[in-house]
């Protein structure tokens, strides 16, 4: 199994499949639009300028189950990051990751991976204070904790890494680079 067999959903209301991504590398990420990693759509978007050209494709996946920081509406929610951030990669219908409810390519990826941990540094003590209040075996546990969660993804359609929100953009950059 990979990544190219799942179907996706679009903003208005088709379905992609992933394997229209093949022979892409893939950077997927749950996203919010009111959270403190909500800036990292800066990072992503000059990952994305400047790698496209080589065969990367981020995919953008809006999710409210945190803290209810995605509000709005798909198009609300594209009409922001275009305007304020100005995306230009694909994003998709706001899903969730988490839950009887949780999108099956989310699934995939959380059943797939480990938690990396979030660092050190205030944000990191930050984030372990919240999520343990969400769940106290979250160290134990491949579940999305948080926004920004990515997971990059081979040509061949297999997890490479999972970057916690905490982490480095330079890293995830490294990462991609090395992918490519």
């Amino acid at each position: 199994m990979s990544v190219y067999d799942f179907k996706v959903r679009t903003m208005d209301g088709g379905e992609v499949s992933l394997a229209d991504y093949k022979g892409k590398v893939l950077l997927i990420v749950n996203t919010a639009t009111g959270c403190g990693f909500t800036p990292q759509y800066d990072a992503l978007q000059d990952l994305y300028e400047a790698y496209q050209a080589e065969g990367l494709e981020i995919l953008d996946f809006p999710c409210n189950q945190f803290r209810e920081q995605a509000p709005g509406d798909d198009e609300e929610i594209h009409s922001f990051c275009t305007g304020r951030y100005g995306i230009t990669f694909p994003q998709f219908s706001k899903v969730e990751v988490l839950g009887e409810n949780a999108d099956l390519l989310f699934r995939y990826l959380s059943e797939n991976t480990q938690f990396g941990g979030f660092g050190k540094g205030p944000m990191a003590l930050i984030m372990k204070g919240v999520v343990r209040k969400m769940d106290k075996d979250y160290k134990e546990n491949g579940n999305i904790k948080w926004n920004f969660t990515k997971f990059l993804i081979s040509r061949e359609g297999e997890i490479i890494a999972r970057f916690e929100p905490t982490d480095d953009m330079k890293l995830v950059a490294e990462k991609v680079k090395e992918a490519l």
